[in-house]
């Protein structure tokens, strides 16, 4: 009976593993070819260890996933799945051991008012706020106001919300499809989140027809920018993001801080004039 369990956990946990190394080899778009010449192992082995066949070791599943540019949070998993103790720490957001990081994470926040700027995580979950990044999120949502304090809000929520950023976008036609391919690239290596994204691409279907979301726009800027109409006229920004480098812990990883700038000087005149 015991050999019989144990016989089937290791059956489970080796199609968890080989499903893993399928997926984030998918995620990039390699064949099992161009991966095992970057690895400079064989293609049948890829094929062995992929189909169950043959179990990688420490090391070799650790240079797997790095070149695969895998999540930490998968690589973590993988290693749990092939039976090895967990490469990464995951530390809540404050703990004592990320005080330099929460550190500098205000700093860049507060560098960069009065433009709004915000922190997310891996599931898009809304973090911190700058100063401009409140006064947008009043301005554009001043329903959120009325949450609970421990409710955090989830922007992929927000985008798919009827009353969300959506309703105030002007150039929805142009932000949405290439919104969406962003974000359906991120399902890719983050599967949590892939209801919530095709949930916002339900919305954009119901607003933009299917026809439009699947058509190719051309930009008419060299940066996507994204514009909302607003009690103080049309607010035009684009974005940049900002992530630790080479982190080794799953927490900071998965952060993400978003800067927007003015794209037009009508924008910037708001801005400076609002936010105080």
């Amino acid at each position: 009976m015991s050999a019989l369990l144990n016989s089937s956990l290791n059956s489970s946990l080796t199609s968890s593993l080989t499903s893993t190394l399928q997926h984030a080899r998918k995620a990039r778009r390699y064949s099992q070819l161009e991966l095992s010449l970057r690895l400079q192992i064989s293609q049948r082995h890829i094929s062995f260890v992929e189909s169950g066949r043959a179990k990688p070791s420490r090391e070799l599943l650790m240079a797997w996933l790095q070149e695969l540019d895998a999540p930490l949070v998968v690589r973590n998993a993988a290693m749990l799945q092939a039976g090895y103790a967990p490469a990464y720490s995951a530390a809540p957001l404050n703990d004592p051991s990320l005080a330099q990081a929460q550190d500098a994470l205000v700093q860049l926040l507060n560098a960069h008012d009065p433009m709004p700027a915000l922190v997310i995580d891996a599931h898009w979950n809304l973090l911190h706020l700058n100063r401009g990044g409140q006064w947008l999120t009043a301005t554009l949502m001043p329903w959120a106001a009325n949450l609970p304090a421990d409710m955090p809000v989830n922007m992929l929520d927000v985008l798919a919300h009827p009353e969300g950023l959506t309703k105030h976008m002007s150039n929805l036609a142009e932000v949405g499809p290439a919104l969406l391919a962003h974000l359906r690239d991120d399902a890719s290596m983050q599967p949590s989140i892939a209801a919530k994204v095709e949930s916002f691409a339900e919305l954009l279907r119901s607003r933009l027809g299917t026809q439009h979301l699947h058509s190719s726009t051309r930009l008419s800027a060299p940066v996507l920018t994204t514009r909302f109409n607003t009690v103080y006229g049309e607010l035009a920004f684009f974005s940049m993001f900002t992530t630790f480098g080479t982190p080794h812990d799953i927490t900071l990883a998965s952060l993400r801080v978003e800067h927007m700038f003015a794209a037009d000087e009508a924008t910037r005149a708001v801005v400076n004039a609002q936010v105080k």
